[in-house]
């Protein structure tokens, strides 16, 4: 399925300027795929070493692959983050870490199933508070670091029937304000990148699961209910949001702490 027609084209740059992460250790969660794959290459591209921590073994194999010949390296890391110790284990000696791994279901509150409620909110913000406690340490110790949380519009606008994922982004901004109240005179600065609809699995999964939930035909779906308060009629592509990423990343963003940059197309300008 593609987003309606439109004369709006998403940018590909030809190359990769700044910044320059040579010699630093990135994480990032959710790697295998979407956003996370996205970000591990931009920031190999510009020079970090990057563990891909993601469950899919395969995923991951793939992405090393694809990541050759690149300034950086990829270390590939298969690891489930319902095992929070291990996530909190794997995050020592990073100095970027991107919480980026997400789920999601489309549900009515009162069928939502509260075990998979349990799994979003582990997933998505017990794992990151695990993973960045993980981290700081060596952050502080070494006076920098960068904590760059992948959120979502739905971090700062809520939508029917996205109970958990609502309230596991929601409770991500605070997580990432509060980081970056600590980190300040460490020189840690923690921030959230907040998409609207990416190109990704996880939304053209979505694309089924709202046409269920709104019994919509699917071909509706995208422009009716997806994109309905977005300005731009078309979806983020994983690329766009890596950029932001590696922006947060560099020198030029070292006043930048304990915000939310939209990647909305405009969603939250109403």
């Amino acid at each position: 399925m593609t987003a309606p027609t439109t004369h709006l084209t998403p940018p590909h740059p030809a190359h990769h300027p700044g910044p320059d992460l040579g010699g630093r250790t990135a994480l990032v969660t959710g790697a295998a795929g979407g956003i996370g794959r996205a970000c591990v290459l931009r920031l190999a591209a510009a020079g970090a070493k990057v563990r891909a921590v993601d469950r899919d073994a395969e995923g991951l194999e793939a992405l090393t692959g694809q990541a050759q010949g690149l300034a950086g390296v990829v270390e590939p890391q298969t690891l489930d983050l319902t095992d929070l110790d291990a996530a909190e284990q794997a995050a020592a000696g990073t100095d970027i870490l991107v919480n980026n791994a997400g789920l999601q279901l489309v549900r009515p509150i009162e069928e939502f199933p509260p075990d998979v409620f349990h799994t979003v909110l582990t997933v998505m913000l017990e794992a990151p508070f695990r993973l960045i406690r993980g981290a700081l340490p060596h952050m502080y110790g070494q006076g920098w670091g960068r904590i760059v949380n992948i959120s979502s519009v739905h971090g700062l606008r809520a939508s029917a029937y996205k109970s958990a994922y609502v309230a596991a982004k929601h409770g991500l901004e605070g997580l990432s304000k509060t980081a970056a109240l600590e980190g300040a005179e460490h020189g840690v600065t923690s921030n959230c990148v907040n998409p609207g609809y990416v190109r990704t699995p996880l939304v053209e999964r979505q694309i089924a699961d709202q046409a269920a939930a709104h019994g919509l035909p699917e071909e509706r779906v995208l422009a009716d209910v997806l994109l309905k308060d977005s300005a731009l009629k078309r979806l983020l592509e994983p690329d766009e949001v890596a950029e932001a990423v590696a922006y947060l990343c560099g020198p030029q963003a070292s006043f930048i702490t304990g915000t939310s940059l939209p990647l909305d197309g405009g969603w939250t300008a109403h």
